[in-house]
Order: C-alpha cells, then structure tokens, then sequence
C-alpha cells in the first residue's frame, strides 16, 4: 500500500502579489492559441550536509516535472556560477540573472528523528532579490520522490495561481500478447511513470479503469466471470469485487463526484442504457430508455449533470441530461462520430473522442458544445482523462498495425492548449489511461 505518511510544515509564506514586476508575473495561457513562453528558473541540488543522498535526486524531480509542465524551462545545471554550499549561505541573485534564470529554488536536505529527513525550500525571484515562497516537508527517507512532486505542485501553484498535479497517480491497461490473444491487466504509477506495479495477473482481461474521488478506489470492467461485469477494487487492501450480480453485460463506470455512487451502462438483449448504482445499497436505477446505444456516461462535477454517447439521433454524439435522467439534449453537432466525453475537473470544459474520416481525435468543448477545438490526431487516439487541475489531458495512442501484425499502444500527455504533447512512460503497450485525484 502507498505510503502516505507526510507531515507537510510551514516554515514562512511571504506574501508577494503576482504581477508585481516581470520576474515573477502571474503566467498566463491562452488556451485558444496555446502561445506561451516558458518561466526560466534554476533548481540546483539540495544543499545536503547529512549525506542522506537525496540532495541531487530531489531536484532532478522537482525540475523534470516542472519542464515536462512546458511552462517552465530549468536551466542546463553545467551553467551555474554559484555551488551548492555558497548556496547555503544565501543566494548571489547577480550570478543567476546572468543565466537568465527569472526564479531559483534552494533547499536543503536535514536528519529528522526515528529515519525521516527534511526537505527545506525557498523560491526567489532573481529581478526583485525576494523571496517568494518557502516550506518545508518531513517524510519516511522511501518517500523522496512524492516529497518532490509535493514541492513541484507548491511552486506551479505560486506561480500559476492554480493547482498543481504532480503528485497523483494514473492507472491504466497494460497490454501484452498478440491482437488474437491478448492479456490486459491493471497497472498503476505517479504520473511521470515511476513506482510503477500491476493490480491484476492478466488471468482475466480488463479494461476502462476509473479512480473514486478520493482516489483509494478503481471500478472498471472484468471478463472474469462470463459475462463481462464491472468491478470495484480497493487500492488499500487490493481486495476486488464485483459490483452487482445482474442480467446483461455491464461496462463503462464511473464514480460520483460523492463517491456515494457508480454510473455505468448496461446491456441486454442487444440494447444498451446508462444507470447509477448506489454503492451502499447496491439498488440499481435506470436513467435512459432508449432503442439506441446510449454509454460512456460521466458526473458533472457539481453532480447535477451527466454527458453521455449515443446514436439515438442515428450517428453517435454527445447528450447531456440531469441526473435524474430528465432534460435529454445533444451537445455535439461536428462532422463524424463523438465518443468517451469526460468532464474537466473545473467543469468548464469537455474532453471527447472523436472519429471523422477514418482519422481519430482528442479534442474538448465547453459543455454547451462550443468552442470546439482538436487537440491531437492520428490513426487511433482515444480515451482522454483529466489532470486534476484540470490543465493536462491523457489519453492513449495506436500505431497501425506492422507487417508482422503488432500494434503498439502508448499513452501521452497534452496541455488543454493543444500545445505540449508527451508521451507517458510505461513498461508495455498501454491503453485507457485515468488520472487520479491529488493523492491525500
């Protein structure tokens, strides 16, 4: 089970208004046109006396989630001009203008009591010499890496005015075996790739997994049993059920904003509608009646809504309806076929599959089906999940298939700017992506 056991200390807070002077304005995005430059800034190793070793590993976290953000640019380490020690001692701000760095991060790494270590930092801004912000976080020595995402999320959000996302998590589908038979099983890691390890042997196929809200949950659909079923695991006791023993398949769930609930589609008889399931009463109600598909069904985040796919109107596309069920309305209007819409996490916007002369899409709209824009393309691209600040997109990409008949299948990452694209590291072909929540 992940360790969670991170006592986060103020140590200061000084208080300086963004936008005070060009070193450290507020930087802002056009999501429409994606142009931005990124904010300079310099990470040097942790100043670290009590050779812990965790000086270098540290900072190189901190700046690589930074820069993989692409709105940050950390400086090349062979520029400084300044060491680690004379750091200490205090910042030479001249030394860092000269290397254009506009921010710099100090820190140092101290012993704390019964083998935990302290992790102390200040942000500077180099134009004005002040200091920006400055915390400390004290943690289990095995839990380095998260203290890094922690700090990365502290500085993005002093400098954006928005949440960070770096420490979370994505589960998904790892894939192996050939297209005639292939294993999927479940597998989980920080959101840059790292501590990565399977939930499910592959005895059994698995795919569309989803996080509850507080993100110690997945529900996604099985073909253990023989007809495919959905199922809720728990990510604190890996224990894994099966949520409602009912007649027809059941696929596509999600969880309520609450958690309280799963909203899923069922079929039988070769129709399929959307419900919710109550999780402590494992009571089933319907919300769609219709001959058409209607499936992939998402909460708004307030929970009054949900989007959903269907062909009712004789080419699949995007509806909307509250959750009762009531006040049914298309949203999607575009050339094509509109798939796996999911709400953003600031409910401002939807992201979606689309499918439009053979080429795929990731794309989003707000949710009166306007402003609608692609973000990436290509042979098959498909199944997009938000960050948790709602800023990054994953989604999963297909290669056409070789000669030999292999297709591989990766994830990538992209900002709502359309700009920015990254591939997600895994160790296998890998499909369905969903990000988690900010970790507790």
């Amino acid at each position: 089970m992940r360790n969670t056991k991170i006592l986060a200390v103020a140590v200061a807070a000084v208080a300086i208004t963004l936008g005070a002077n060009p070193a450290h304005a507020q930087l802002r995005v056009d999501v429409e046109s994606g142009f931005f430059s990124p904010l300079p800034i310099a990470i040097p190793p942790f100043h670290d006396p009590g050779t812990l070793g965790l000086g270098n590993q540290i900072a190189a976290v901190t700046a690589s989630d930074l820069e993989r953000s692409g709105l940050f640019k950390p400086a090349s380490p062979a520029a400084f001009l300044q060491t680690t020690e004379s750091l200490a001692r205090g910042p030479r701000f001249g030394d860092w203008r000269l290397i254009d760095a506009q921010l710099l991060l100090v820190g140092s790494i101290t012993p704390a009591s019964e083998g935990r270590f302290r992790a102390e930092f200040r942000l500077y801004d180099t134009l004005s010499e002040s200091q920006m912000l400055a915390l400390a976080f004290t943690s289990e020595h095995s839990n380095w890496r998260r203290v890094s995402h922690l700090i990365a999320d502290r500085i993005y959000s002093r400098v954006l005015g928005e949440e960070g996302y770096f420490d979370s998590r994505i589960v998904y589908v790892s894939e192996t075996g050939s297209q005639a038979n292939p294993q999927k099983r479940l597998a989980i890691m920080d959101q840059d790739g790292h501590n990565h390890r399977f939930l499910t042997d592959g005895s059994s196929l698995v795919l569309t997994p989803r996080f509850s809200p507080d993100g110690t949950q997945l529900v996604y659909l099985s073909f253990a049993a023989e007809t495919p079923r959905v199922h809720l695991y728990d990510l604190r006791t890996r224990r894994e059920t099966l949520l409602g023993d009912f007649p027809g398949m059941s696929f596509a769930p999600r969880f309520s904003p609450d958690g309280s609930m799963v909203v899923m589609a069922r079929a039988e008889a070769g129709n399929s509608d959307i419900y919710t399931m109550n999780l402590r009463t494992r009571s089933l109600r319907r919300l769609t009646t219709h001959p058409a598909i209607d499936t992939s069904p998402h909460f708004s985040p307030d929970g009054t809504q949900v989007v959903f796919n269907s062909d009712r109107g004789g080419k699949q596309q995007i509806y909307m309806m509250d959750t009762d069920g009531g006040n049914i309305r298309r949203v999607s209007f575009g050339k094509g076929r509109y798939a796996t819409p999911v709400w953003s996490p600031r409910g401002d916007l939807l992201a979606f599959t689309r499918i439009y002369k053979g080429v795929f899409y990731v794309g989003v709209m707000r949710p009166d089906g306007s402003g609608e824009r692609m973000l990436a393309r290509g042979f098959s691209v498909e199944a997009p999940s938000w960050s948790p600040n709602g800023r990054v997109i994953s989604y999963f990409k297909e290669e056409r298939a070789s000669n030999d008949g292999q297709q591989k299948s990766r994830l990538y990452s992209i900002d709502v700017s359309g700009y920015n694209e990254r591939q997600i590291p895994t160790p296998l072909e890998a499909s369905d992506p969903s990000w988690s929540p900010l970790n507790p």
